[in-house]
């Protein structure tokens, strides 16, 4: 049993915190600090329930709801988002209470009976629509692509909070539920993750959606996102932060990715990192080894840079697998305004780093140099000569 928590004398947190989840979207995802799946049920003079949680989760969050509330007294159900970690316990609740209404946006009709094939009774809304509840209205607000066609926010007035579903959210497990009880540092990283891996290619989408809720003006008591920690202090300053992250975010910093066979690739990555740093210490130089490091943490650390430089040795005229995967995540992640070069060790051939360079262009990074090779393991004086491409792409920036 998952106990409940009350957040304002009408609004209960009655989601799931899932201390183990390691990997989500599939195996596209990692999550390393877990997640959370929350609901929230308002008790008005109706009473409504947003949201439900994964489907691995049904049972328990329907009989966890019966010890809240008698779920006959439910009134509304409202579906901000038909991705099964949010609609996952519907079939499992509409068993118990089969006529109530589900509102959802008209895609979030389609979607919903998409995933469950059922023929509820779906009552469809807009931005602009509300519901009256009682001292509070629902107001409706469709969010298309933020991440889903089918998503929307809800905002409650007189407790003046946004259900901003997906938005604003991590992927973070905490029995403390608020961001001021949350370890700050802990939370940014998970919050920046999950923009720079799932939100990314929405970014002007991102931009116009905030910026329309803005100037509407409402007062806004708290956040309730539907995965990680609730923004009850300062809820604008994750606001203020997607603002930030949505206009082709960068920082002083670059990112140098490699695959490697032998190691040369590796050694060179090291070199050109050193000249780097000779070159320019104000910058910030990350370091990854695509096949051995976790590509989602790779993807934020991409995000926050200014410029990449990719590596790779040369196998069977392509360059390596890891590298091609991570560039295949990169591609639909829509980056903006980031300068890219390459390098690579390579035996006979060597087509590698032309390929690779054409790929990020191809993703939408500006190639800034011709790149560097080397033949086979580099030694002494090839090091030093990596060092000064390292000099030489600062230079370019």
């Amino acid at each position: 049993m998952q106990a409940s928590k009350k957040l304002t004398e009408k609004v209960t947190w009655v989601g799931k915190v899932d201390w183990e989840l390691e990997r989500f979207h599939g195996d596209e995802l990692s999550t390393a600090r877990g997640s959370s799946y929350n609901s929230y049920l308002i008790r008005d003079e109706k009473v409504v329930l947003i949201d439900t949680v994964w489907l691995p989760y049904d049972k328990e969050f329907v009989r966890n709801l019966k010890d809240e509330i008698d779920l006959n007294d439910i009134d509304y159900i409202i579906i901000q988002h038909a991705e099964i970690d949010h609609s996952g316990a519907l079939p499992e609740l509409m068993r118990e209470i089969p006529d109530t209404p589900i509102y959802c946006t008209n895609n979030g009709k389609k979607i919903i009976q998409g995933h469950h094939h059922q023929e509820w009774n779906f009552v469809t809304v807009k931005t602009g629509d509300t519901l009256n509840i009682g001292e509070s209205t629902l107001t409706f607000v469709e969010a298309p692509m933020l991440h889903w066609p089918d998503t929307m926010f809800t905002y409650m007035s007189g407790e003046n909070i946004l259900f901003s579903n997906d938005a604003f959210g991590q992927h973070y497990a905490t029995e403390t539920l608020y961001n001021d009880k949350a370890d700050d540092c802990e939370l940014f990283e998970e919050a920046i993750k999950y923009y720079a891996n799932i939100l990314t290619p929405f970014s002007a989408l991102v931009k116009r959606k905030i910026e329309e809720v803005l100037a509407l003006e409402l007062p806004l008591n708290m956040i309730c996102t539907s995965h990680g920690v609730i923004w009850r202090d300062n809820p604008a300053q994750i606001i203020e932060k997607y603002l930030e992250w949505a206009d082709n975010y960068q920082e002083n910093q670059i990112t140098i990715v490699y695959d490697t066979m032998w190691n040369s690739t590796r050694l060179m990555a090291e070199a050109i990192a050193y000249g780097i740093q000779l070159e320019d210490p104000s910058v910030t130089v990350k370091v990854f080894n695509v096949a051995k490091q976790d590509k989602n943490d790779i993807v934020t650390e991409i995000f926050k840079s200014k410029a990449i430089l990719a590596g790779s040795a040369t196998i069977n005229s392509r360059y390596l697998s890891g590298m091609g995967s991570l560039i295949e995540m990169i591609r639909g992640m829509k980056f903006k305004n980031k300068k890219a070069a390459v390098f690579g060790s390579y035996g006979w051939s060597g087509e590698g780093n032309k390929l690779l360079a054409q790929d990020f262009a191809g993703a939408g990074f500006e190639i800034v140099t011709d790149g560097y090779r080397t033949l086979w393991v580099p030694d002494n004086d090839e090091l030093v000569a990596c060092q000064g491409f390292g000099r030489e792409f600062v230079r370019s920036l």
